[in-house]
């Protein structure tokens, strides 16, 4: 096999990035492991979308629709709404799967949000679904150097053995998105990178003056101390180049004397500018997926490098935005496959967005062991794991040595999920270029039927650690070892209960459009439990042929008030909040029970802290 050549040069860097209701990527203070992740709940926009809206993403070609078209009926209920909420609210823009988007008076909590959400709903029978547009961040964790050699890509251990692929596929052919913060040109992705967009709308975020525009490269997401919200971030913090670092481990060039090797190094990049400084609006990225799957977006020029691979190395917390996973569906359906770092919180996945959305590949991140990187999430939604380094081991790539706008090209380590994300998202790329008839679904089932079992302890991390030559070889054998075939079992018309035994996945709609969750013994078959499929149509209910584990079952011990000390063997998930609004972050041994620890869930409410039965 090719040998590459040594790094040349190598940054220190420490970064932290905003999430308002996502969660704050901890700067490495030390070279052993990642901060937990701090979420702060916040937002200044609202995504409504209503029973006649039109899905613009499916239309060859848009007719010059106005970003804020809403009527004066609607505009009135919506200022009523506002009203109860001391606030008043703007058609902002449209996204392209129909929804609008309204810009708040003011910054509010999640949970004041929702609550805003949900009395424009009970105010108009017309709104088929409104959310808070929150806001995302990146999901890594930098750390300084220690090695000198990728041993992510060849490792027997920790690594995802490409060599043994690249005698059979380098990505020819295969385009993939990098939704995230741009690129930075550099020599070692010269020739790598196609035309991108640049979906930040709002200019304090964007951070290059400008809102929407064709120009994806990165100016830099620095950012002063307390400029997100209050006391975020607790210091300034320099230029990530995020996407860059992760455009780096899919397609940097290869065989080329210098610099690194990249998984699909004969891929192109389609970098969607989706973060920026303190993150990025859900409504940006979701737009952006459906461009970068070949969707339509209004106002936006056609994305003419359609990609077959999207790359999300970002998340928040909490469960997955209907915005978020009509944009996925969307972009499924035009054969693309979606790949989401599972999170770095250390906890559950199914808390974090767009992790636990359907139809995406979760990734979890193992360090050079091979076992869990202490950060990364877990559990049922976690599809496969690939590495994102730990214990002082990163992964090296392509980086910018600005601290905030841009400077020269160089090279350093990071660790998180952002980065285990590109190397299943690189593998997906080899597959394809191996055999470009392969489903999302079929990748999927590949990657994990072909994943090698974990040499160390990695509970919940998905069916194994991607190996690449096994993925590709697979992919040229046109086999995938499926899973047995699921059948359904019609179990309740709309508004009846669906009952079965053990733990089953459950689907609710008509006319092959559906929702699913996982159920124990039985569930009501309507809209509130499932939200509405299709609006206007009689649904029911089916489950699946297929059991599933069930989850533990966790309790909650009140272990503090506002103000006080939650104490606690091992470590745990502690949550904090009051009436069912809670964030969440695990400590070990003790946590400060106050809104500088956990941000404020509810304000003007009394909170409290409990800890989960449930050690990690």
């Amino acid at each position: 096999m090719t040998q590459h050549s040594k790094i040349a040069t190598v940054l220190k860097f420490c970064m932290a990035a905003l999430a308002v209701s996502g969660p704050l990527a901890a700067s490495a203070g030390q070279q052993d492991a990642a901060k937990p992740t701090r979420y702060i709940t916040q937002t200044d926009r609202l995504i409504v979308r209503y029973k006649d809206a039109v899905d613009t993403s499916r239309l060859k070609a848009l007719a010059a629709l106005p970003a804020n078209a809403l009527s004066a009926a609607r505009q009135a209920v919506i200022d009523r709404a506002g009203q109860q909420f001391g606030m008043t609210l703007r058609a902002l823009r449209a996204t392209a799967t129909g929804a609008n988007v309204l810009q708040l008076s003011r910054t509010m909590s999640l949970a004041e949000a929702r609550q805003l959400a949900a009395e424009l709903k009970a105010r108009d029978a017309s709104v088929d679904y409104a959310e808070p547009d929150r806001i995302m961040t990146a999901m890594a964790v930098p750390n300084d150097p220690s090695y000198s050699q990728q041993w992510d890509l060849y490792e027997a251990t920790g690594g995802i053995n490409v060599t043994g692929a690249w005698d059979r596929s380098t990505g020819s052919g295969i385009n993939v998105a990098v939704i995230d913060t741009g690129y930075r040109p550099h020599a070692d992705l010269s020739g790598q990178i196609l035309q991108g967009y640049d979906f930040i709308a709002s200019t304090s975020i964007a951070n290059d003056g400008n809102g929407r525009d064709s120009d994806a490269s990165d100016p830099g997401d620095w950012t002063p101390a307390g400029s997100c919200a209050a006391g975020v971030p607790g210091q300034d913090q320099a230029s990530s180049w995020h996407g860059t670092h992760v455009a780096g481990t899919i397609a940097a060039r290869t065989n080329n004397g210098a610099g690194i090797a990249g998984i699909a190094y004969n891929a192109k990049i389609v970098p969607a500018r989706v973060l920026g400084r303190c993150g990025g609006y859900t409504s940006d990225i979701a737009d952006a997926i459906v461009w970068a799957s070949g969707g339509s977006v209004n106002g936006v020029p056609a994305n003419a490098n359609k990609a077959r691979v999207l790359n999300l190395s970002l998340g928040g917390s909490g469960s997955c935005d209907t915005t978020t996973q009509n944009a996925i569906n969307g972009a499924r359906s035009r054969g693309a496959v979606v790949v989401v770092a599972a999170g770095n919180s250390n906890i559950d996945a199914a808390n974090s967005s767009p992790a636990n959305c359907t139809g995406v590949i979760a990734v979890a991140a193992v360090g050079r062991s091979g076992g869990k990187a202490s950060y990364s999430n877990y559990g049922s939604v976690v599809d496969v794991a690939a590495p994102g380094g730990d214990n002082g081991a990163g992964i090296l790539s392509t980086l910018n040595s600005g601290t905030s706008t841009p400077a020269s090209d160089s090279y350093a380590y990071y660790m998180g999920t952002s980065m285990a994300t590109p190397h299943v998202a690189g593998v997906a790329a080899l597959m394809l270029a191996a055999n470009p008839n392969l489903t999302p679904d079929q990748v999927e089932a590949t990657l994990k039927s072909t994943a090698r079992a974990f040499p160390a302890a990695c509970n919940g991390c998905g069916a194994g650690i991607v190996d690449a030559q096994a993925a590709v070889n697979a992919a040229l054998a046109g086999t995938s070892s499926p899973a047995p075939a699921v059948t359904w079992t019609s179990c309740a018309p709309e508004g009846g209960t669906c009952s079965f035994s053990g733990t089953r996945e459950v689907r609710y709609g008509a006319n092959n459009s559906f929702v699913t969750k996982v159920v124990t013994g039985s569930t009501a078959c309507t809209n509130a439990v499932f939200g509405d499929p299709i609006p206007n149509v009689v649904k029911s209910c089916s489950y699946s042929s297929a059991t599933v584990e069930a989850p533990a079952p966790v309790t909650w011990t009140a272990c503090a008030n506002e103000g006080g000390t939650c104490s606690f063997s091992g470590t745990r998930e502690v949550r904090y909040g009051a009436n069912n609004s809670f964030v969440s972050r695990v400590f070990t041994g003790s946590a400060a029970c106050t809104n500088a620890t956990f941000g404020d869930p509810l304000p003007n409410v009394v909170k409290a802290c409990s800890y989960s039965s449930a050690t990690r």
